[in-house]
């Protein structure tokens, strides 16, 4: 919708778009209260977002360039007495920082530079420490929409195999039309040229999570009926790196005995286990408060079987203590066998897919949406304290009953406490093979890297191949996260290293060559600040460390309980076969009840 259209009341006006928000809006519009949603950006999901290849290039150097502070405008005509104004940020740039972009591939085919006159002009690349590694800066636009999907979705020569939430897995099996020369010992490398060609079949995430097929996210969207508006894959494999390798963890009853790394006494010993932590006991809550590994040890569990669980099941540190050990086993175990043979599902085109599906509900029960908008200030009831009205960018007064606004909105002096600011450390790899290859090609891999040395930290890594559609065949897209020491670049690079064949690397072996890389440091969204704000305007935080959505879910669900304490959170949507169209009404409106049968 245009902004000169926007009406001038609504029971709730949402700034920004992340999860958090979408699905806010979502269950506030279900329930019939009229939504107004809007962010400042040219896209939706905000620091979820997912992006093209070229659109991730454009969305990196805005980054990059100096971020100018807008004038602060005076709205004080539009305040009434007894009335006072909170101004909100113009910019979340502090939200992303340290970006580092690595190119390690050629800049045009092998065959093409010599007839090649120009070099392509969708770049700007600079020399750094190293000749082999460019920096890439620029790129074109490409914003990501459904249109484009459906486009590259058309254009695949065998239709990809995806899961719907709450059906049962299907086998995807997707032949890669790579060059010849590609299945070769030798094979030809992709040149950066190759990557901006095919940079509309990208989707490359900012967030990197997995769905647990028990977890809270699921269960929502199946209760909501928004998993119709998105389809999924199962997570085929878990990985852990030890000793220089990669290996397979056994994690179903079948694994266990399919496994080659473990002896029988061994497939005995986790199976013995594995059945008898899903009950609590006496003998468990006697090691509370104490290490995960020392109960482990005391079980009589060798170093395999204890790496496989505190790293690749619990997905814990060694000195976790073991109630906590425990609960994540639980988790693990509970989420196995819903859909396959691992606990995770992944959105297919990526997580940003998530949000938008949750906007799409918010809209088809009314929802307003206007992206490239933004609020500038809340207008206070100084007897009350609470929120009566916000004012956006073209200075109309939009009334309001509640105010949900994403945090980097809100300016340091409102918190209540300082808290030192936290940051997660991200790498987005583009790669031309898998870690660990097999005959199937369309493997997605969860893969668990223990510390690499005292005092650095615990890497979680999804490989994501092109079955996903988030890279083109040929391809696969790695993502590395861990909670930050340092820079980005500081904490996974010598990771990235180790796993992977980059310049720098010593062993040249049989390892998969990254032909681009990204590293960037984001803000940790697991600390909920406390604001000096009115009690009616409710703040929310961005992406958290963790693999799974467990605190976004229950933030939004707190958010809503707020707004509408005896209203149910997000019921099902009608499904469309149920949905009266009634011919009094005029032409497009719909009346959305249940048919009575």
């Amino acid at each position: 919708m245009a902004a000169e259209d926007l009406p001038s009341e609504f029971d709730v006006v949402i700034l920004g778009t992340g999860l958090v928000e979408s699905v806010v809006a979502a269950a506030c519009s279900r329930v019939g209260q009229r939504v107004l949603h809007v962010d400042r950006r040219s896209y939706y999901a905000a620091n979820w977002a997912s992006f093209t290849f070229n659109s991730l290039l454009t969305w990196i150097q805005q980054h990059q360039e100096e971020s100018q502070s807008e004038p602060v405008q005076d709205w004080s005509s539009l305040v009434e007495e007894g009335e006072e104004l909170i101004y909100l940020c113009n910019s979340d740039s502090a939200s992303v920082t340290n970006l580092q972009v690595f190119c390690y591939t050629s800049e045009e085919d092998e065959e093409e530079e010599e007839e090649a006159p120009d070099p392509p002009d969708t770049t700007e690349e600079e020399e750094e420490a190293e000749d082999a590694v460019k920096e890439t800066e620029t790129g074109s636009t490409g914003l990501q929409d459904k249109e484009r999907k459906e486009e590259v979705a058309e254009g695949e020569e065998e239709e990809q195999a995806a899961q719907t939430v709450g059906e049962e897995p299907e086998t995807a099996q997707s032949r890669l039309s790579v060059p010849q020369c590609q299945s070769e010992p030798m094979r030809k490398k992709i040149s950066y040229a190759q990557l901006v060609k095919e940079g509309r079949r990208f989707n490359i995430d900012l967030v990197s999570k997995l769905m647990y097929s028990r977890g809270s996210l699921v269960d929502l969207l199946i209760k909501s009926n928004v998993s119709r508006y998105a389809e999924f894959k199962n997570v085929s494999r878990i990985l852990t790196y030890r000793h220089d390798n990669v290996e397979q963890v056994p994690c179903s009853r079948a694994d266990v005995f399919a496994s080659r790394q473990l002896s029988v006494v061994e497939k005995r010993k986790l199976m013995r286990f594995l059945t008898s932590c899903v009950e609590d006991t006496e003998e468990q809550q006697a090691y509370n408060g104490r290490p995960y590994l020392e109960f482990l040890r005391d079980q009589q569990l060798g170093d395999n079987l204890q790496h496989f669980l505190v790293h690749s099941i619990a997905m814990v540190t060694e000195d976790t203590p073991t109630e906590a050990g425990l609960a994540s086993t639980r988790h693990f175990l509970r989420c196995l066998g819903r859909y396959g043979n691992t606990p995770f599902l992944f959105p297919v085109y990526g997580l940003g897919e998530i949000p938008q599906c949750f906007c799409r509900m918010c809209a088809v029960f009314g929802g307003i949406y206007c992206l490239r908008h933004s609020v500038h200030c809340v207008i206070v009831d100084q007897e009350s304290n609470r929120c009566k009205a916000v004012i956006d960018i073209r200075g109309q007064r939009i009334s309001c009953s509640h105010f949900v606004v994403e945090d980097g909105y809100v300016a340091a002096e409102r918190k209540k406490v300082a808290t030192p600011t936290r940051f997660i450390s991200r790498a987005v790899l583009i790669t031309d093979g898998s870690v660990l290859p097999t005959d199937s090609e369309q493997q997605v891999s969860m893969v668990t890297l223990p510390p690499i040395a005292a005092g650095s930290p615990s890497v979680k890594m999804v490989e994501l191949c092109p079955s996903t559609m988030t890279c083109p065949p040929g391809t696969y897209l790695v993502h590395l996260t861990c909670q930050s020491t340092g820079s980005a670049y500081q904490d996974l690079s010598p990771l990235v290293t180790r796993m992977f064949h980059i310049p720098e690397s010593h062993d040249q072996g049989k390892r998969p060559s990254v032909l681009w890389c990204l590293y960037f440091n984001m803000v940790d969204g697991s600390v909920v600040d406390c604001h000096n704000l009115p009690s009616n305007v409710h703040v929310c935080s961005g992406p958290d460390g963790e693999l799974g959505h467990e605190h976004a879910i229950t933030q939004a669900e707190s958010i809503f309980r707020k707004i509408l304490p005896q209203e149910e959170f997000c019921p099902p949507a009608p499904n469309p076969e149920d949905i009266i169209y009634d011919a009094d009404t005029a032409e497009g409106d719909v009346l959305s009840r249940l048919t009575e049968e």
